[in-house]
């Protein structure tokens, strides 16, 4: 397979999946800590509504655990 055609492929193939990268698990981590003050426990990919979006738990001092939803393409807490 000629190196344009490889590339071609790629990029198609890239095209077909969701856009997780536009906010990182970093970035919705952060954005989780700061709606619901606590520990990050676990940050996860997943789907709401056909969008991708991050699940993040958190522990709060009280010992609650919040999961917070982050829009992966905002960055915005969803509901």
């Amino acid at each position: 397979m000629s190196p344009l055609r490889s590339l071609l492929c790629a990029l198609l193939f890239a095209s077909t999946l969701p856009a997780w990268a536009d906010v990182g698990r970093d970035e919705a981590a952060a954005v989780a800590q700061r709606v619901a003050s606590g520990r990050v426990l676990a940050v996860e990919r997943a789907e709401a509504g056909g969008k991708p979006v991050w699940r993040v738990k958190i522990l709060s001092a009280q010992g609650e655990v919040r999961v917070v939803v982050v829009d992966a393409a905002s960055g915005r807490v969803v509901g």
